[in-house]
């Protein structure tokens, strides 16, 4: 099939079915290895001077000895570093990492009390707080001008697709209750359709990139790392990216339990994952160097990753929820969830905003 679409097929199996291996359904466990550790160990020297220090001021305050951490297959800068082990461990904290496909199924496991904390897009909470799900949400992500480069609405090169309005009567591909959800329904909005003009075909992206690569999914609702690997491939063009879709991005979401009983852990936790993301976005090819190989990818396709990425937290504020109400509004107006959500609901006691959120975070 490859061949027949001018692929050379040693460029495809070398490019697209290492990251195909790399993205596994199932939860995955695991440590980054020396090479990590010694890649950060400058980003790291105040984290463990803090961490002797508080030892025995904090570790008493933990209700839990196990911090059950969920990730999705883009690559988590957070677990590759090692940052929260080498934070946790000497306060008596075990750290354990589960990978999903994307963040529907990480809620699902979140509800089903599998994982305590994960970071998501917008959409999948709301959904998830639509059935239910006893979450709450921790932090939030920064945004600027530019956040949105790495998700894109896509068609085979030699489609007859030019423009957005096109796609009205064609079957499109994402995964329902993602950020890619949330994506196709504002992008068609603003050319004057919705998503009943539009025939929803609901997979997961590590399972559809295949198809699409060899030009068998008519429009793709994906993101990195799967739109930079049939990029590399000359397999995908674009006709819209989320730059200007109103999202108030992503979130580390936990669940209501978990958080109520550890808010000094979750201001240790949301401290290391600032803290590595902040030297991140000075570092950005360290950064792909070091996830490149997790993923299995080429460094390059890597890199091109990282540099689309949004780096650095954002404090849980009324105006952050009320840009989230506004997405919960959007999916209720069009029948898309069972119930209207109100995102206060999701919400933790004011105080406990304050425990948790370092004010560094809270003065962006």
């Amino acid at each position: 099939m490859a061949e027949r679409l001018g692929i050379n097929r040693r460029q495809f199996v070398r490019i697209a079915l290492p990251g195909l291996l790399g993205f596994s359904t199932t939860l995955a466990l695991g440590s980054c290895g020396d090479r990590t550790q010694q890649a950060t160990t400058s980003s790291n020297t105040a984290t463990t001077n803090t961490a002797a220090n508080s030892t025995a001021a904090t570790s008493s305050g933990f209700k839990t000895k196990v911090l059950r951490m969920g990730f999705q297959q883009a690559g988590d800068l957070v677990k590759v570093t090692g940052v929260l082990e080498k934070r946790l461990e000497p306060l008596g904290v075990k750290v354990e990492w589960a990978q999903f496909v994307q963040g529907p199924q990480l809620m699902e496991a979140m509800n089903a009390d599998k994982i305590d904390l994960g970071s998501v897009g917008e959409t999948p909470p709301i959904f998830a707080q639509a059935i239910g799900a006893q979450i709450v949400y921790i932090v939030g992500s920064k945004t600027t001008p530019q956040s949105g480069r790495s998700s894109v609405i896509a068609v085979p090169p030699e489609s007859p697709i030019q423009k957005l309005e096109d796609i009205k009567g064609q079957e499109v591909y994402f995964q329902k209750a993602s950020a890619s959800h949330y994506f196709i329904l504002r992008a068609l909005q603003d050319v004057g359709l919705s998503i009943k003009d539009i025939k929803v075909k609901s997979i997961p992206n590590v399972e559809a990139r295949a198809a699409f690569i060899e030009g068998r999914i008519p429009v793709w609702v994906s993101g990195d790392p799967h739109y930079a690997i049939a990029e590399k491939l000359d397999r995908i063009r674009v006709i819209r990216d989320s730059v200007g879709i109103d999202s108030p991005g992503s979130y580390y979401v936990g669940r209501r339990q978990f958080a109520q009983e550890n808010p000094e852990l979750l201001k240790i936790v949301i401290e290391e994952i600032d803290k590595i993301e902040q030297w991140a976005d000075a570092n950005r090819v360290e950064v792909a160097k070091l996830i490149a190989p997790e993923q299995k990818l080429e460094l390059d396709v890597m890199q091109t990753v990282i540099d689309r990425r949004t780096f650095g937290r954002r404090a849980i504020s009324p105006e952050l929820i009320k840009e989230q109400q506004r997405v919960a509004d959007v999916f209720f107006e069009n029948d898309l969830i069972p119930k209207n959500v109100n995102i206060q609901e999701a919400l933790l006691p004011s105080d406990l905003y304050v425990a948790i959120t370092p004010e560094n975070i809270s003065q962006r």
